[in-house]
Order: structure tokens, then C-alpha cells, then sequence
């Protein structure tokens, strides 16, 4: 049997998927460096060959019908799957060739990225990786979306389903006190009870550090200050200034206690922890490129691990 050809192309798919991303026929048409009239009309033969009205449309604005949003949903999936296509036959020559684009959490980004990019540029010269910082759900989102490879979480977040997975490092939490505070005087590990009745300092939400740090001091009975911080060096620094104590990831340690303003001390066994991997979709052909870079970012998590946090404890 002679198989027929299909009725509408990759292409008409890509101008759907413009229009639904800026619902303006003009600016879909600019982003896909085509003329109105030509885009117009490649999606009226599209939403024929579909039988499905696409778009409502008039002077003022653009809308996605009902039965358009879900079948641009799929769209969007076949095109990932087509440019998986192409990036599986670019990698079949040299899979360590060519670009990678890496999400990295904040809480892992400022510790881990400034050793290990000159390693992975000596050990991968063919390989650009462009890396990319923001909280996990967004990350997550833009995996999802295919505009990026990979990111380096913490798999404790929820990541949902249909990601594959390389851990590089178990992070153990410590605690971080001002020099004066009564806990500060031991260097001994601390345990959960002592630290009940304490005011503690959190990241703001949307940080999965957060969460883990949030479930741990609420079974411990410690009590969350109102203020928030952004980030771990805002932490660091109001606990250094006497506001509180927090929790850090050891692998914040050395960068964030490197003029041993504060007073640092492990958890007893078995300490809290998060589990850090670089993970990616199962769909993707650059699963062999990441587990190498995965390697690399485990090696450098390995060098860095208890030494240089024991070497700034107080």
C-alpha cells in the first residue's frame, strides 16, 4: 500500500505555535522571518487540514480556541521531538561536540560553576555549555519546553515525571550561628533537639532549599523569623550580623563562611541532606553527552566535599 503524503508540514506547525505564543499574526510572522499574508495563509490551509479553527481573530486581538489549545499543545511536542530528531544525528558524528544549555539552581550555581566551567572547557574543548540560573520550577518548565538540555537540581524538589537522572554529589546541611550564640561554643555535631526554641533565618519561596529546610525545622520545633532572604549570601550574612541562625549545604560552606564570620556546625549522623544530579527528558539523544558532563560535576563535588568545609568551621 503507497503511503499518502501528509497533509501539513513542520512548518505550518512552527507558525502555529508562534501565533499562540505572542497571538499577533504580525509578530508570529516577524519571528519566523515570513510575510503576514504568507504565514495567514500557510494556517488556513493548516486549520482546513485539520478541520479545527486555530485562532479567533478580529482588529484588536488574537485568541486560541478551546480545540486549538489543545492541538498547539501537541504541536509543540512534535517539534521537540523533531529537533531531538536532528540533535540525535548531530550527536551519532561527536556527541561532545556542538552546544549544551544547562539550568542551575541558585543554590548550587555560585558554588560548583566557577571550578568546574574551566574544567569541563579543558576536558570538552568541542563542547559549549551555556548555563543558565533560576529556581526549579522554571527550570523544570523550560526542560519540559525543550529550551533547555539539562539542569543540575536538588531531587528532593518535585521534578514530576518523564526526567532521566545522574546524581553527582549527596550535600549534607550544617548549622550556621553568630560567633556569640550559646550553640556556637561546642564544634561538636549538633542534634536536632538542640535546636528547639531557636529563631531561624529561610530562603524565600520558590527555593526547594527552602522546603527541605522548612520540613527539617518544623519536625525540630525551631521557629522561622519573618524575614527572608533571596539567597544564601543574604543568609549567611544576617546570621553573621546575629539575626538568627539558618541552615546551609555544606557545598555553600567554604564560600560562605570564607572569613569565618560565622560559626559552623554539622548535623550528627545521620545529617539532614539534599541529593544533587543533573537530570534531563528520557526523550533526549543527549543523554551520553550529559552523563559525561555529569562525571565531571561529580569529580569536582568529590574535591570539594568535607575538607575545605572542616577547614572553615570555627
Amino acid at each position: 500500500m503507497q503511503l499518502a503524503p501528509h497533509p501539513f508540514s513542520l512548518r505550518q506547525l512552527q507558525y502555529a505555535v508562534a501565533v499562540a505564543d505572542t497571538l499577533s499574526f504580525r509578530r508570529a510572522a516577524e519571528l519566523c522571518g515570513v510575510s503576514q499574508p504568507a504565514l495567514s495563509s500557510q494556517l488556513a490551509e493548516l486549520e482546513v487540514a485539520l478541520g479545527v479553527q486555530l485562532f479567533e481573530r478580529d482588529r484588536r486581538r488574537v485568541l486560541v480556541t478551546p480545540g486549538g489549545k489543545e492541538l498547539i499543545e501537541r504541536a509543540r511536542r512534535i517539534l521537540l521531538e523533531v529537533d531531538d530528531l536532528m540533535e540525535a544525528g548531530k550527536r551519532l558524528c561527536d556527541p561532545l561536540k556542538g552546544t549544551l544549555r544547562i539550568g542551575v539552581i541558585p543554590t548550587i550555581a555560585p558554588y560548583l560553576l566557577p571550578d568546574v566551567v574551566p574544567i569541563l572547557r579543558k576536558r570538552f574543548p568541542r563542547l559549549l555549555v551555556i548555563w543558565v540560573e533560576d529556581k526549579t520550577a522554571a527550570l523544570v518548565e523550560r526542560m519540559e519546553a525543550g529550551t533547555l538540555d539539562a539542569a543540575v537540581l536538588a531531587l528532593e524538589a518535585d521534578l514530576g515525571t518523564g526526567l532521566e537522572q545522574d546524581i553527582i554529589a549527596h550535600d549534607p546541611f550544617v548549622v550556621a550561628l553568630p560567633p556569640g550564640h550559646p550553640l556556637a561554643k561546642s564544634k561538636a555535631p549538633i542534634s536536632l533537639e538542640e535546636l528547639r526554641d531557636t529563631d531561624v533565618l529561610l530562603l524565600d519561596d520558590g527555593h526547594c532549599f527552602r522546603e527541605q529546610a522548612l520540613s527539617l525545622c518544623s519536625a525540630a520545633g525551631l521557629r522561622e523569623l519573618s524575614f527572608r532572604a533571596t539567597s544564601l549570601p543574604t543568609l549567611a550574612q544576617m546570621v553573621a550580623g546575629g539575626a538568627g541562625i539558618t541552615l546551609l549545604p555544606r557545598l555553600a560552606v567554604a564560600a560562605e563562611n570564607r572569613r569565618g564570620a560565622l560559626a559552623i556546625r554539622p548535623f550528627t549522623d545521620p545529617p539532614p541532606s539534599r541529593t544533587l544530579a543533573v537530570v534531563w527528558r528520557k526523550s533526549s539523544p543527549l543523554g551520553p553527552a550529559l552523563r559525561e558532563v555529569a562525571a565531571a560535576l561529580r569529580a569536582q563535588c568529590s574535591r570539594a566535599e568535607s575538607p575545605q568545609a572542616a577547614a572553615h568551621a570555627p
